[in-house]
Formats: C-alpha cells, sequence, structure tokens
C-alpha cells in the first residue's frame, strides 16, 4: 500500500472521530439537553409544590356556598425518619384514619419504606386538631404543610348544584358533578413551586439558593342562586316529601326573562363536606341528568305549538271528543273517564283532556309537532353550567308512528328533564323566547371579572299567542282539580301532571311521577317552577300532591318578593 493511500486512511480516520465526537456532544448538549438538565436537578434540587387555594362559589349576594378552611399535608421526610417504619405506622394510623387504621397504617408503612425518594405524603387536609394531636407524638421527620379544603357555611345547601371536590389519578383535588365539575378549571388555579438546593443525602441546604414559582389562585363564582329562595324551595321540598310519603323529588326555579336559576333543589341529597360516605348513585343532579315522561304537564307545549301555526284556536271544538279513541290497536282515555260533548282547547287544557290533546296532536301533525319540539328545546342539552346534563334522545320524524303521535300530544311515550321542562314552559311566560339557563353570572379573577350575559336561543312562539296561552293556563288553575289549593287573589299561569311511570317495557299502574309546572304573576312573571314528586303514597295525582308543594312554595316566595295579592 502506497504512503498517500495511508495517510488519506489516516486522515480519513482522524475525520471520522472527530465527526463522531462531534454528533455525540451534539446529542448531548443539544438534543438531550432538557433531559440531562433535568437530571442534574433532581441531583441538586428538591422541589416542594405550593398548593393554589380554590376558588369558592358565593351566590348572587356574593354570601360563600363554598369556601375554604385551613387544611394540612402530614409528609415525612425520610432521611430525617426514625427508620422503624412499623412503629411510626401504627402510632399514625389510628389518628389519621379512625375509621379503617390497619389499611391506613399499611399505607404509610410502604411509603415510608421507599428507598427512591427524600419526601412522602402521609395525608391530605387534616384539620388543626389532628395536626396538634400528631405534633404532641414529637416523631422525627414528620413534617406539615399548609393546604386548604373545602367547607360549606350553609351545610348541604344547593348539594346537587354545587358538586364536591375530591381527587385525582395523581391526588390532586378535582371537581366532581354540578359547578365544582363544571367548572373545574377556573376554579383549581395553578400550583405554584418551592425549589431548595439539596446535599447527597437528601436534606436542604440551608444557605443554598431558593427559588420559587408563585402559585395563582383560583377564580370565585358569582352565582345566580338566590339563598332565601333555595332555603324556601329545600324547607318545603322536605315537608312535601314527608307530608306526601313521595320517594324523591325535586323543585327547579327559573327567572323567565333571563334564564337565571334561582333555586334548584332534589331529594334525597347528600353532604360535600363528607361525600365519601354517601351512595355514589345521590351524585348526579336529577333536575338535569335524569329524565322522566311528564305527562300532562307536556300538554301546554304541544297546545302552544298548535295556536301558533294556527291550526286551533282557543274556542275550537274537539268534534271527536265525545269517548275513548282507539289508535293503531290501543285505547286512549281521559283520566277520569268522562268525555264532556265538544270541548274548546281551553277546556281541553283545563281538563287535562287526553282525547282532546290527540285532537290537537293531528292538527299539528308529526312534522311540525318535531319541528316545535326541537324549538322548545326538547331532544337536545339545554347547555345550563352544570357538569353532568343529559338529555334524551327525541326520536326522528321517519320514525314516528300514528299511536306516537298521539301520546306524546299528552306527553307520555316521551321523555326530558326538569331542566328541559321548565326552559320550555319559560317560553311561554317569556313572550314566546327560548332562554339558555345558567348558574354562574361572574367569573372573578386577581386581575379580571368576567360577567356572563343572558342568551336568547330561539323564538319559539309568537308573543301575542305566549299571551294566549298564558291565559289558557291561568284558566287551568282557577278552574282546574287543583284551584282548590290555589293560593287567593294572584294571576297563576300552570298545569299539573301525572305520568305513569315505564317499567320492563309497560307501565306500573301503582307508580305516578306527580308533576306542577307554572309561572307568576301571570302577567308580568318573577319566576317560573317545576315541581317534581316520584312515587308519591297519599295520592297518585299531581292536582293533590305536587300542586300544593308547588302554591306553597310559591306563597313563601310572594312575602319574599313583596308581590301584593
Amino acid at each position: 500500500m502506497s504512503l498517500n493511500i495511508r495517510l488519506n486512511l489516516l486522515v480519513g480516520c482522524f475525520f471520522l472521530v472527530g465527526f463522531l465526537i462531534i454528533s455525540r456532544l451534539f446529542y448531548w448538549q443539544v438534543i438531550s439537553r432538557e433531559k440531562l438538565t433535568a437530571i442534574a436537578e433532581s441531583q441538586h434540587w428538591i422541589s416542594f409544590e405550593i398548593p393554589a387555594e380554590r376558588g369558592k362559589i358565593l351566590a348572587r349576594d356574593e354570601f360563600p356556598l363554598v369556601a375554604n378552611e385551613e387544611a394540612f399535608l402530614v409528609f415525612a421526610s425520610l432521611p430525617d425518619l426514625n427508620k422503624n417504619s412499623t412503629g411510626i405506622a401504627e402510632k399514625l394510623a389510628p389518628i389519621l384514619n379512625p375509621e379503617d387504621p390497619s389499611t391506613m397504617s399499611g399505607l404509610i408503612k410502604e411509603r415510608l419504606d421507599r428507598q427512591d425518594l427524600v419526601w412522602v405524603p402521609l395525608k391530605h387536609k387534616v384539620s388543626p386538631e389532628i395536626k396538634k394531636i400528631v405534633e404532641e407524638l414529637e416523631i422525627k421527620g414528620i413534617g406539615f404543610q399548609e393546604e386548604s379544603r373545602r367547607s360549606y357555611p350553609e351545610s348541604s345547601t344547593a348539594a346537587h348544584l354545587l358538586g364536591f371536590v375530591g381527587s385525582d389519578i395523581n391526588g390532586q383535588d378535582k371537581g366532581y358533578f354540578g359547578l365544582e365539575g363544571f367548572y373545574d378549571l377556573e376554579l383549581k388555579g395553578q400550583a405554584g413551586i418551592l425549589r431548595r438546593e439539596k446535599d447527597a443525602s437528601g436534606k436542604p441546604i440551608l444557605v443554598g439558593e431558593t427559588k420559587e414559582e408563585k402559585q395563582k389562585n383560583g377564580r370565585d363564582l358569582v352565582t345566580t342562586i338566590d339563598r332565601a329562595v333555595q332555603y324556601i324551595a329545600e324547607k318545603k321540598l322536605q315537608e312535601g316529601l314527608k307530608r306526601y310519603g313521595a320517594v324523591s323529588g325535586s323543585v327547579v326555579i327559573m327567572e323567565p326573562k333571563t334564564g337565571e336559576i334561582l333555586a334548584m333543589a332534589s331529594f334525597p341529597n347528600y353532604d360535600p363536606a363528607s361525600y365519601w360516605q354517601a351512595d355514589k348513585d345521590l351524585f348526579p343532579n336529577p333536575v338535569v341528568a335524569s329524565s322522566f315522561e311528564p305527562g300532562s304537564i307536556f300538554k301546554v307545549l304541544v297546545m302552544a305549538a298548535a295556536l301558533n301555526e294556527g291550526v286551533v284556536e282557543p274556542e275550537t271544538k274537539c268534534d271527536r271528543c265525545g269517548g275513548p279513541r282507539n289508535i293503531s290497536g290501543e285505547t286512549i282515555k281521559t283520566w277520569n273517564d268522562e268525555y264532556p260533548p265538544e270541548p274548546s282547547m281551553i277546556e281541553v287544557i283545563q281538563q287535562s283532556n287526553n282525547v282532546g290533546m290527540v285532537f290537537v296532536g293531528e292538527k299539528l301533525g308529526v312534522e311540525k309537532m318535531v319541528t316545535y319540539l326541537e324549538k322548545f328545546g326538547i331532544g337536545k342539552p339545554t347547555g345550563v353550567d352544570l357538569q353532568d346534563e343529559s338529555s334524551p334522545i327525541l326520536r326522528p320524524k321517519d320514525e314516528w308512528r300514528a299511536i306516537d303521535l298521539a301520546t306524546a300530544a299528552f306527553g307520555q311515550g316521551i321523555a326530558i328533564t326538569p331542566i328541559q321542562m321548565v326552559r320550555a314552559v319559560g317560553a311561554i311566560a317569556n313572550g314566546g323566547k327560548l332562554m339558555r339557563p345558567f348558574v354562574v353570572k361572574k367569573v372573578i379573577s386577581e386581575k379580571e371579572i368576567s360577567e356572563i350575559s343572558p342568551k336568547v336561543q330561539t323564538e319559539v312562539i309568537k308573543p301575542n299567542i305566549a299571551r294566549v296561552m298564558t291565559e289558557i293556563m291561568v284558566n287551568a288553575v282557577d278552574k282546574g282539580e287543583a284551584k282548590w289549593a290555589k293560593p287567593k287573589g294572584y294571576r297563576i299561569a300552570g298545569k299539573t301532571g301525572t305520568a305513569q311511570i315505564p317499567v320492563a317495557g309497560h307501565y306500573d299502574k301503582e307508580k305516578t311521577i306527580a308533576s306542577f309546572v307554572g309561572f307568576a304573576p301571570a302577567d308580568e312573571p318573577k319566576f317560573v317552577m317545576l315541581v317534581t314528586l316520584r312515587e308519591p303514597a297519599s295520592s297518585p295525582w299531581g292536582s293533590e300532591t305536587a300542586a300544593p308543594l308547588w302554591f306553597d312554595i310559591a306563597k313563601e316566595l310572594f312575602i319574599y318578593y313583596g308581590i301584593l295579592p
């Protein structure tokens, strides 16, 4: 091999080795820079999270419905700890978890035996009283970090609407259900980080450098909830459940002109401060998450649609109401098996006449029936700012049969949620305009206040038709089956409802959902309200259970708002 070839090979080897060295340096200094920096930091720095304070949830008068109170994280600094982990666990477990000390003892021991960490959490959100008891044990290496935990100045008031704060899979605070779930990102804020230099054993260096990233506290929510109205609704609902022997019940009260939710109550409920002790089936809010067949309260929507389309007038006579109707092999009767000859549309609503409503449904037809139900918001979520809203699906137009049209006209064979129903009737109270229901009116941060404005979603019926339908509903209250319970001197627009509960493909003859929906005062509505009672034992009829309960609540609201007869 010639000298030149050897020199070229040697030069080539130098270049190749140099290229490999430069490539490796590039990989370490550029490509792997962040990874290596993180490893270096973990070797020289110890990090502590500075928890952000979760935002408060306030009533419309800015009194806290949910606030924060002092609590502490109990942690162990492993380098400082006495190595007898079993003895430490046995001392701490009965204090930190008296309900299940054996499980807590195992958890503590497992964490204290970790070899790859210098700092381990043992129990979050302990009270100052528990902290004091642990301090008295004087266990070296056990420390405390200030946290906060949710407190409820109004106890379990509006529990379903508020939701609760639990932990996610990483042990971090997370809102579940209601406002806590829907506004979790706004409420939780952003935690800060405190970094301190540490020595080889993992202990902080007292004279070492400290770096701090400040936490950003969560935003506060100002809701539309009126504490007085909420108290009235909950108190009266509890009394009603006991009086009528109902399994459960709900009340939702909305301001029809804005869509603001003034109160939302359901029982049985739970205590958000100790949610883990409650049955998980109680967590979803029945007003937005549970559906039911509305029965006769649905008739006001179908009648409003027919009047708006001009297929009937208030004085139109039903010439097919002289007896039961047979449709597709099914017999449809009136609730009391009475058949007044040729009732007007005013009387059909007053008498809650199922056969008369079949007549109205047939005049309207499937195409227009479905169109109006969709305009009233049936079959789709309302958009209310609560996490657990659901919506039953409305049957497509091409799947409706004659019997479906007939039964939907009087509120059976169709499912809705209470929030959908109160919003739809609110459109009648609001001159035909359908509003988006909402609970939060302001979001307050350290730098700004964001206000949430009312939103008109659509105009369902014309203003004059809304006024006509209001008068028909006033007549139904004044002359209907629940007239005995109505407060004297007030013009109230409303409708009772009694729906059988579907079970395994048929209707249970004994169990019903009783309801009443209405608004008052009829001329300048201050509120629209829906009351539902599931399986009342004293009477299955809405006129004898839900309606008098509605009127009891309304009497208190008239006094509160200063509305005179």
